[in-house]
């Protein structure tokens, strides 16, 4: 049963990917252009942590509403393709541009496999294999294991307002510990432990938001737009930072 009051879920699905994408927004700025470790960069890194679960979350969710999860796989390896030069003109930190992984797309993509595989093989041993191999191959992309973790996570969660909670409560804790340990060596420990509790703060504002204010539904309004918006937005902010980040060098 939802235990959460229907009156405090206001924001549709479309309304959740628009504050994701100013959020992302937000991240790529401080990634690409501020000098990390300051208060401001920081911020803007750890609000733009929101984007991430909340993409898996609406992944998992898009894959069983889809009426062809053909089309939807194409879709997002057309625009993992699209997005990759962007990504690594934004993310270079020298010259004009060098590789620097696959985009989150590419992300996506190999998580809408994870989902494939762990609901459609029947086979225990088969299955744990493929997800194992699946989330693997995600070290060479952006948000690596995490995303596909994050994903695992939210199959699992279902319906369930509990086990969302418990879910993105897990996102928090996985990004939490990922920063910390990156962070071992690089920071002095207790600079570190701040780091990562502050990174802990966007998956659990996208947890609040996903559990207490989402109401299930699309906007009754713009579709279409909204749709191809969240797609297009991707690889065009990418390639507006990127000429930027040139244009300064």
């Amino acid at each position: 049963m939802n235990t959460v009051s229907s009156r405090l879920k206001v924001l549709s699905r479309d309304e959740i990917k628009y504050i994701a994408m100013f959020t992302m927004l937000l991240n790529h700025i401080s990634s690409v252009f501020m000098a990390p470790g300051g208060f401001t960069a920081e911020l803007m890194l750890d609000i733009g942590y929101f984007t991430a679960p909340v993409m898996c979350f609406f992944l998992v969710e898009g894959f069983h509403y889809t009426r062809s999860k053909r089309r939807y796989a194409l879709r997002l390896a057309a625009f993992a393709m699209i997005s990759e030069v962007p990504y690594c003109l934004a993310l270079t930190e020298s010259g004009i541009i060098e590789f620097c992984g696959l985009n989150m797309m590419f992300t996506l993509l190999i998580c809408f496999g994870v989902i494939c595989a762990a609901t459609s093989i029947t086979s225990l041993p088969l299955r744990t294999a493929a997800v194992a191999a699946l989330t693997l191959l995600t070290v060479v992309s952006d948000w690596a294991l995490l995303g596909a973790l994050f994903t695992l996570l939210f199959i699992w969660a279902g319906g369930s307002d509990e086990r969302r909670r418990q879910a993105f409560t897990a996102c928090a804790l996985l990004l939490g510990l990922t920063n910390f340990a990156g962070g071992i060596g690089r920071f002095p420990l207790r600079l570190n432990a701040l780091y990562s509790l502050g990174s802990m703060a966007g998956p659990a504002l996208a947890g609040l938001t996903i559990v207490y204010l989402y109401n299930g539904r699309r906007s009754e309004r713009c579709r279409s737009f909204s749709k191809w918006f969240f797609y297009i937005f991707y690889p065009l902010h990418l390639l507006v930072l990127g000429l930027m980040r040139i244009a300064w060098i």
